[in-house]
């Protein structure tokens, strides 16, 4: 009877070999690297917000170099742990708009941390919880043991959209507390999505009525410039608790929306509009007026939306004194407390047109005198305000006013707002607020 040579012994540990040989090399083919990017991956435009050696493109929240206590250990971004709620984010130095942003993460037991976006830096803003939304990362369990009996609410738990939207529970596939999972967000110009471990948890739309009910709701009601921005950087956060990260990476996705003309002013009442400070804002004849409030104090209306790049047209009539102002890349602080630019409405012989920046250098230009005369009192005039990067321009009835380029107001955006001068018997009314996004 033959033998098959196969059945061998000096051959079957021959084929042992090379099938062991041949599975670590499609084991090794297969096993990315971490902190790294495949060729397909970049081809697809992801890119990496962490090198895997150091912190590079990474620094304190309203800071410009890391001082609070994060490392790089082994590949991956480590909170120490020395952070509280006020203090111990660190944020990227870019800022993104629209994308999609995935990372691999890891707390410890109880650890309480997160991943925030569209973040606003300002010295008036202590944390960047009030401006940025959140995907709250916890260790539900391991939280409520070691803060027994302190429970957590619902909108304080894993995946949320904190604060504010809850993630489907049954889509929740966690892995055990101190191994790794993998979380994502996407942004895709008001869309917003969840992922937890390959599975979308969440979903909703940010800025519709909806949205803006919810937030004046619950915890973000005296948070006015909570989840506005548009565009801002990216946010990790030490809550206390030592929390790693690693393969952090993002693909940024494409605007939408330029060429859009939105009108601001609906007509018929003030949808769209926040109220601060001391004024009286209503709707008169199908205009918007506004005027004095009894306390005679600064008063501004602003839109709930924020705008960077636009070519904005509206019609003022000053029935009385005309002390106003038309604010743009703008945000509320306290009661009544504006930042932002201002393109100057007042009565003639005070530069209507020119621009002003509040909290900061004041005048940046006035109009020549002799266009003073452009403005027609207590008849309806047309203002134009474009804003496009760093450059701004106006016109007041057809005529060129001013023509800037400022690089401080290239780089934010903010709210509109109409301003009511502090004083007495000042009532300006407006329309036709149609707004092109650039």
């Amino acid at each position: 009877m033959s033998t098959s040579p196969f059945l061998d012994n000096s051959n079957m540990k021959k084929v042992i070999l090379f099938a062991v040989a041949a599975l670590t090399i499609v084991s090794m083919s297969s096993c990315k690297k971490n902190n790294t990017l495949t060729a397909a991956e970049q081809a697809e435009g992801w890119e990496l917000l962490f090198n895997g050696v150091d912190l590079t493109g990474w620094r304190d929240f309203n800071g410009d170099s890391l001082t609070n206590g994060w490392t790089v250990v082994d590949g991956c971004i480590q909170a120490s742990g020395e952070g509280a709620d006020a203090s111990g984010y660190i944020v990227t130095d870019r800022k993104f708009s629209n994308f999609e942003l995935q990372w691999d993460w890891k707390l410890t037991h109880g650890g309480n941390s997160g991943m925030l976006y569209h973040v606003l830096e300002n010295p008036t803003f202590a944390v960047p919880y009030v401006t940025g939304p959140e995907y709250q990362l916890i260790d539900n369990e391991g939280w409520e043991e070691v803060n027994a009996p302190e429970k957590l609410e619902e909108w304080q738990k894993l995946g949320v959209d904190y604060a504010m939207h809850l993630p489907d529970y049954s889509q929740m596939d966690v892995n055990p507390q101190g191994e790794w999972n993998t979380s994502k967000i996407v942004f895709d110009n008001g869309h917003v999505e969840h992922w937890l471990n390959g599975k979308k948890i969440l979903e909703f739309e940010a800025w519709t009525d909806e949205w803006f009910e919810l937030k004046a709701s619950g915890k973000w009601a005296n948070a006015p410039e909570y989840g506005l921005a548009h565009k801002g950087v990216i946010c990790l956060q030490d809550h206390g608790d030592p929390a790693s990260f690693r393969n952090i990476k993002i693909k940024e996705l494409p605007r939408k929306g330029e060429g859009n003309t939105v009108s601001l002013f609906n007509g018929k009442d003030l949808t769209g509009w926040e109220p601060f400070g001391d004024g009286k804002w209503y709707v008169e004849n199908g205009c918007l007026a506004t005027e004095n409030g009894d306390n005679l104090e600064y008063g501004y209306l602003g839109t709930r939306e924020y705008y960077k790049d636009f070519d904005l047209t509206v019609e003022f009539n000053q029935i009385s004194d005309g002390n106003s102002g038309l604010f743009f890349h703008s945000f509320i602080e306290g009661f009544n407390h504006v930042h932002g630019w201002q393109c100057e409405v007042a009565p003639k012989g005070n530069d209507t047109g020119g621009i002003y920046e509040s909290y900061g250098r004041g005048w940046l230009v006035q109009i020549p005198d002799e266009k003073e005369n452009i403005l027609k009192e207590h008849e309806w005039n047309t203002l134009r305000l474009r804003v496009e990067g760093d450059h701004v321009q106006t016109w007041l009835n057809g005529e060129p006013m001013i023509d800037i380029n400022d690089e401080k107001i290239g780089a934010v955006s903010g709210r509109i707002m109409l301003q009511i001068h502090d004083g007495n018997n000042i009532k300006v009314i407006w329309r036709n607020m149609n707004l092109t996004v650039l």
